[in-house]
């Protein structure tokens, strides 16, 4: 008995060091569960936060010299660069709102539909094609000869074709079939967290369906409806093929990226390019910031719930 006594291996005390260092540890936040998220914050400052330093610095160190500020003070003096601000900011705006529109009825038709699961995946497909076979199909659909004016002159409703490629109106409805599948989702998923029980109360106690919508789900989705705003936003304004392919890249159409593109790859100015990519970047920071905090003005309480 004693000899199998000693080949059981002893499990040794934790020291008082080690318990302490544990207990520290704990306090300062750090646990097994928040160690599992190194690799992702790794990933981040890998993907994310290192180009984007290296970027600034690079756009602080202008190719032709001029102090460090000297980019920013090209593209601020030039009308034509820094016009791509308010056009970009003309197509991603109205693009954004329009696919919230769309999004928020169509989720809270969907939600209560047999088939929700098929009609969501039909909903969804556009975002699975691309930018680039969205612009590729609109082009042969919507061109002069395409199908859709080849209808509409056959039924003697118009005379010449409709212009709806090659100019503005290309690349916003590019954006939408572009845009508002993922819209769609991210409103579904909102719509879906509501309790059903909340809305058949308020029809019980007599609340017609607008009101409902504007006092309850409303509400709820406060705070949903800001984030899908934000991020739908962020994606529409970073568009660049749909604006070379369908729009008009020297014209009308010319966005921001197509000049940090310009100065990057067909300038060979770098440090340019880096700084329009900067101002890009702030320009969505203070929109992001400016929805949050007109959000915040109508909505107290945490996601997914009502008003405090």
């Amino acid at each position: 008995m004693s000899a199998a006594m000693d080949t059981i291996p002893l499990i040794a005390p934790a020291t008082p060091d080690r318990d302490s260092l544990k207990r520290r540890l704990e306090r300062a936040g750090f646990d097994a569960i928040t160690l599992l998220l190194l690799p992702a914050v790794l990933f981040v400052v890998v993907l994310f936060v290192y180009p984007a330093l290296y970027g600034f610095w690079l756009s602080l160190h202008p190719m032709n010299g001029g102090g460090w500020l000297a980019n920013y003070i090209a593209f601020f003096s030039d009308p034509y660069v820094y016009g791509t601000i308010i056009t970009t900011l003309e197509l991603a705006v109205p693009v954004t709102l329009v696919n919230l529109a769309l999004s928020v009825p169509i989720a809270l038709r969907v939600r209560h539909m047999r088939h929700q699961r098929l009609l969501t995946t039909l909903l969804v497909i556009p975002v699975t094609l691309g930018t680039v076979l969205t612009a590729q199909g609109m082009l042969n659909y919507f061109g002069p000869l395409g199908w859709f004016n080849r209808v509409l002159m056959s039924l003697h409703l118009i005379h010449m074709p409709v212009r709806l490629v090659h100019n503005f109106t290309g690349v916003f409805l590019s954006q939408i079939i572009g845009g508002f599948p993922f819209c769609f989702m991210l409103v579904l998923s909102y719509v879906t967290g509501i309790d059903p029980s909340l809305e058949n109360a308020a029809a019980m106690l007599g609340a017609r369906a607008a009101q409902r919508f504007r006092h309850i789900i409303l509400p709820l989705l406060a705070a949903g409806l800001a984030i899908t705003f934000c991020l739908a936003f962020v994606q529409a304004f970073s568009v660049f093929p749909s604006a070379v392919l369908v729009g008009a890249p020297s014209g009308p159409t010319r966005v921001i990226a197509i000049a940090a593109f310009h100065a990057a790859y067909e300038e060979y100015d770098y440090s340019m390019g880096s700084a329009i990519a900067i101002i890009m970047g702030f320009v969505q920071i203070i929109v992001v910031a400016l929805v949050m905090w007109i959000s915040s003005l109508f909505y107290r309480g945490p996601a997914g719930g009502g008003k405090g």
